[in-house]
């Protein structure tokens, strides 16, 4: 007998229908699967054979061939097992699928006893049988809220095959779907943030760059010496970020998804991420790959921030792939037979000492660098890469007084409640312009329209390249910083106090540092 049932594969961040094509003959002894399946899919026979004698029926001992269509995509993982076991079983007619079964979706691994565990990209795969008109969804109890949250498709939760083969006899009355209150999951601990700027003594020229750079999404370099505060304020600032949207939100959970790394319990991802890879990420773990394309550090931080400590400690290589993906905000994984194209909009806070022993240009302690060190250890970071980040701070110890102080600083969500106000003109700014959202983002063309100077500020911006030995793109990301500051002070046009305080956060640039 001759069945159908349907899957779905994981591309990227995209999920294309599989469909699973059963014969069951007569003649012959051995199973077969073709359709380019890889070895996880070839070993499922085993699993499936398993979980359906524990169960109590009957692995026929006749020639099964089982085809993966398309054939000519390859495939991969373990979640197809579901699928196969239930063809199986319709084929040999120990179950009768009827055709409401044709438009449900079917996803699951199989342990021995029958057990279904836990899928990779859950969402997208509900996603995509949304748009194909699909009905239903059948996947393991672990992912059903991840897929509930895509609206116009029933999602049913089971914890074993016996409780599917339950549900397809019952003709899909004996459970009813998984309801999500997709809005009450979004905007739970929307501002609930384990770190605050209240916490933060002094640093108030550091906290203030912080500002800009979460209010144009720009890119900030922190330097500075051990024990300055890099880190702890790098951590609070998903704290001062506008909140996700529900877009957005999805956005950063389909990767999850698809990754594999949605936290337990977790539906949607309602906070923006934060990433902190040790400084000895492999090039392929920072920005995706291998021989099934997986997003890497620089997708999971989509919509969030990456936080790069210790920037000259990372490897070269490492640093110079994400190069490109921070212009063009994704990354392009090309295989011989297929090109995945993974999101990558993230905003790169990055630290370091000014020198290996961490005192260049302390105020108190004595650099014990040998001569031309401290240059070498800055030409660890290219020029090129160095030019990409916007803003440059020097980060200097905080005196004891300011330590000591009991006086209460200002809380994030002050901050936040600016930074909010002033994405909001740049929503309004570039409501016409498709994927441009911040003014970390603007173009040659829109920095002509929008970011006009008048005279003085033009003169000085000129000294100012002249002096630093600015590169052309440095110039773009003054003019860029400055239309954020004039967002902050709600000033129409770009004013020379704007243009000198962009100027002042590139003073850390490779021919202005220590020269």
């Amino acid at each position: 007998m001759f069945v159908k049932t349907f899957g779905s594969a994981v591309y990227g961040v995209e999920a294309i229908t599989i469909t699973i094509e059963v014969n069951w003959t007569s003649q012959g002894k051995e199973y077969c699967i073709v359709g380019l399946p890889d070895s996880a899919i070839k070993e499922s026979m085993q699993r499936v054979e398993s979980s359906i004698k524990t169960n109590g029926l009957e692995m026929p001992r006749t020639r099964i061939v089982i085809n993966l269509a398309p054939a000519d995509i390859r495939k991969g993982g373990t979640a197809f097992d579901l699928p196969i076991a239930i063809g199986i079983l319709a084929a040999s007619e120990q179950l009768f699928l009827s055709e409401k079964f044709d438009d449900f979706i079917m996803m699951g691994e199989l342990s021995l006893d029958g057990e279904l565990r836990p899928i990779k990209g859950a969402l997208p795969i509900a996603i995509q049988a949304r748009k194909e008109g699909y009905k239903g969804f059948i996947l393991p109890e672990a992912n059903c809220k991840e897929a509930a949250m895509v609206n116009g498709i029933d999602v049913y939760g089971m914890r074993s095959i016996k409780e599917v083969i339950a549900f397809i006899r019952s003709g899909g009355e004996k459970i009813a779907p998984v309801k999500i209150d997709i809005q009450k999951e979004f905007h739970e601990a929307q501002v609930n943030f384990e770190n605050d700027f209240s916490d933060v003594k002094g640093q108030e020229n550091i906290k203030r760059a912080l500002e800009i750079a979460a209010s144009g999404g720009h890119n900030v370099i922190l330097i500075g010496p051990p024990g300055a505060g890099k880190t702890m304020l790098a951590k609070r600032l998903p704290s001062i970020l506008p909140p996700l949207s529900l877009e957005e939100a999805l956005e950063s959970t389909k990767i999850y998804s698809v990754a594999g790394k949605l936290p337990e319990h977790t539906t949607l991802i309602n906070k923006r991420p934060f990433r902190n890879p040790h400084h000895t990420i492999s090039d392929v773990a920072l920005v995706g790959g291998g021989t099934t394309p997986q997003p890497g550090e620089i997708s999971l931080s989509h919509n969030g921030v990456l936080f790069l400590d210790e920037l000259p400690e990372f490897k070269r290589t490492v640093l110079e792939v994400m190069r490109q993906p921070m212009e063009e905000r994704k990354v392009t994984i090309s295989r011989a037979k297929m090109a995945i194209d993974f999101p990558a909009s993230f905003m790169l806070v990055a630290s370091m000492n000014p020198c290996p022993c961490g005192f260049y240009n302390h105020p108190e302690k004595k650099c014990s660098c040998p001569p031309g060190v401290v240059s070498k250890y800055l030409n660890r970071i290219s020029g090129p890469l160095l030019d990409r980040i916007d803003l440059h701070v020097e980060v200097t110890p905080v005196a004891f007084h300011e330590l000591s102080s009991q006086q209460s600083t200002e809380p994030s969500e002050s901050i936040r409640n600016r930074v909010i106000k002033a994405r909001a003109v740049q929503t309004e700014r570039f409501k016409n312009k498709v994927g441009l959202y911040a003014n970390a983002q603007m173009g040659a063309s829109d920095l002509k329209k929008i970011c006009q100077l008048n005279e003085t500020s033009q003169h000085l911006l000129k000294q100012a390249m002249e002096k630093l030995n600015l590169s052309a793109r440095a110039y773009d990301r003054i003019i860029k910083v400055s239309r954020t500051i004039a967002d902050l002070d709600e000033s129409e046009s770009i004013k020379t106090e704007h243009i000198a305080e962009a100027i002042q956060y590139r003073n850390l640039d490779r021919e202005g540092w220590g020269g």
